[in-house]
C-alpha cells in the first residue's frame, strides 16, 4: 500500500456531516454489512456496462441525498457468500466492464468491499474496471485508515466528495453536483509517486461533462 499523503481539508459542504478528524468513522465497527440493493448490467453507474453494488451506511447525511433510507447501516439485507459469488460470475461476462461500488458510503463498508475488490483483483486483474462512490474526498481518504486506503488502492475510478445541494446540475456524468471530481486513480498515483505538485488527475482528463 502507498504511503502517499497530500493535505486535505474537507469541502465547503453546508449540511453535510464530516468526520472530526481522520479515522472518526471506522466502517470495520460501523459497517453491519447490509446491502441496499444489487444491479447487474447497469449504464448508468460508470462507463460500459456494469454490475452495481450499493452498500448500507453513510454518515455524511447530504442534504437532497437521493438514496436516504441507505444512510442506515441496517437497511436492505445481509450481504453474503452466495450475493458475492454471484457478483463476481456476472461480471465475468465478456461484455461487463466492471463492477461499481455505490452507497450509502462503500468506503465505511470495506468490511463487505475489500474481500470483493481483492477477490475482483485476483480473477480480472486489470482487464476490467472498479468505479467507487465517496463522501470523502480523495485528499482525505489518503490520511484515512488503512483498510479505506487499501480499498482505494484497487478502485479505478473515483467519484469523489459529497452530494452537495447547492452546486446540483441535472445531468452530470456520472455525478450528482458541480463539486464532484471523477478521478482516475492509478493516474493520480503514479503522478504522487513522480513528486508532481498537483498530482490529481480526472478522467478522461475532465472532459466529461
Amino acid at each position: 500500500m502507498r504511503e502517499l499523503r497530500l493535505l486535505s481539508t474537507p469541502p465547503e459542504a453546508p449540511g453535510v456531516h464530516q468526520p472530526k478528524r481522520p479515522g472518526a468513522w471506522d466502517g470495520r465497527r460501523l459497517s453491519r454489512s447490509y446491502v441496499a440493493d444489487y444491479k447487474p448490467f447497469v449504464m448508468v453507474d460508470g462507463e460500459g456496462v456494469r454490475c452495481a453494488i450499493y452498500v448500507s451506511g453513510c454518515p455524511f447525511k447530504c442534504p437532497g441525498c437521493y438514496n436516504v433510507a441507505a444512510q442506515s447501516f441496517r437497511y436492505g439485507t445481509p450481504y453474503t457468500e452466495e450475493l458475492e459469488e454471484r457478483i463476481l460470475e456476472d461480471c465475468a461476462k465478456s461484455y461487463v466492464a466492471g463492477v461499481s461500488f455505490v452507497g450509502g458510503e462503500p468506503f465505511l463498508n470495506t468490511p463487505v468491499l475489500l474481500p470483493l475488490a481483492r477477490r475482483f483483483r485476483e480473477r480480472f486483474g486489470n482487464s476490467k474496471t472498479i468505479w467507487s462512490w465517496s463522501g470523502y474526498t480523495f485528499e482525505q481518504l489518503l490520511e484515512e485508515t488503512e483498510d479505506k486506503r487499501e480499498l482505494l488502492s484497487h478502485v479505478d475510478v473515483l467519484v469523489d466528495g459529497p452530494f452537495i445541494q447547492s452546486q446540483f446540475i441535472r445531468d452530470l456524468t456520472f455525478r450528482g453536483s458541480k463539486n464532484q471530481r471523477i478521478i482516475d486513480v492509478p493516474e493520480t498515483f503514479a503522478a504522487m509517486e513522480a513528486g508532481c505538485e498537483a498530482p490529481v488527475r480526472l478522467w478522461k482528463n475532465g472532459d466529461y461533462d
